[in-house]
């Protein structure tokens, strides 16, 4: 089977392949006609590079964002079993069942993740070992009080949930074309955004200056060791298009920024996390 022969079978999953590698699908024809004259060798590699832009994917496998998402699933996970059993921590009420429920989502993200990469024949990777007061492993970081200071509590939970949903958004595009696998992520992102907007309504609840959303780069907490988890959000232009001002409509920056949600990648994830990691 000849290249052209792969790519129209591909077209029968895909309509749109020829498209995706170029908008005219005769002259991408032509074009593969024209490769049985050049040399074998040659052909794979063009093919390979031409695929990775046309269908957004990058060096990053389905297997790595699985188990760099186990990871944050780990570090959320652990850090709500530990609030919700640390005594006098969190107020009787409302507060307990909401955290409790945060917790238990985030145990069933963990347990579905170590389960799809064992499905895909891959070994979950091991849970770290966790210092939530952001100091390596020396448990004087800057939230050293975060077990026994709701507040401080809340504050680490916000910068969790940010980061999450802005984690998952990055490395959509690593799992394009992935079915259920990118279905999956997509449902856990949207949770963690739910989560996002719960613990900062809980937060302005008892008096933060907080909104359900991120105004431009504010990390609505007054830290400088949270600040890498919001970097980026003051972003007014979405595909090329200015929102502030758009179609002569008396949008303000804020307002552009916070309709808006921006993505991380990995490294910029795994450096926000690192200081919580012994």
């Amino acid at each position: 089977m000849n290249i052209l022969n792969i790519l129209d079978e591909i077209e029968k999953v895909d309509g749109e392949v020829y498209e995706r590698l170029n908008p005219r699908r005769k002259a991408m024809k032509d074009f593969f006609n024209f490769g049985s004259k050049v040399a074998a060798a040659s052909l794979p590699f063009a093919i390979g590079s031409m695929f990775k832009t046309a269908y957004g994917q990058t060096t990053a496998t389905v297997e790595q964002v699985f188990q760099y998402a186990l990871t944050l699933e780990y570090l959320e996970a652990e850090f709500y079993t530990r609030g919700v059993a640390a005594a006098g921590l969190i107020p009787a009420g409302a507060s307990v069942a909401a955290i409790t429920t945060i917790r238990d989502h985030e145990n069933q993200h963990v347990a579905f993740l170590r389960t799809a990469l064992t499905s895909l024949g891959k070994t979950p990777v091991a849970k770290p070992t966790f210092d939530f007061s952001a100091g390596n492993g020396s448990g004087t970081g800057p939230f050293a009080t975060v077990f026994t200071n709701y507040d401080i509590f809340l504050a680490v939970a916000q910068v969790f949930e940010d980061t999450g949903v802005r984690a998952y958004k990055g490395q959509a595009p690593n799992l394009l074309r992935q079915g259920a696998l990118l279905t999956a992520a997509l449902n856990i992102h949207s949770v963690e955004g739910r989560h996002a907007a719960k613990i900062r309504q809980m937060r302005k609840a008892r008096g933060a200056n907080v909104k359900p959303w991120i105004t431009g780069k504010d990390n609505g907490i007054g830290l400088a060791a949270v600040q890498p988890s919001y970097d980026g959000e003051e972003l007014d232009t979405q595909a090329g298009v200015k929102i502030t001002g758009i179609n002569g409509q008396a949008i303000s920056f804020n307002a552009a920024t916070e309709a808006f949600d921006e993505p991380l990648t990995m490294g910029q994830v795994l450096g926000i996390v690192d200081p919580f990691i012994v």
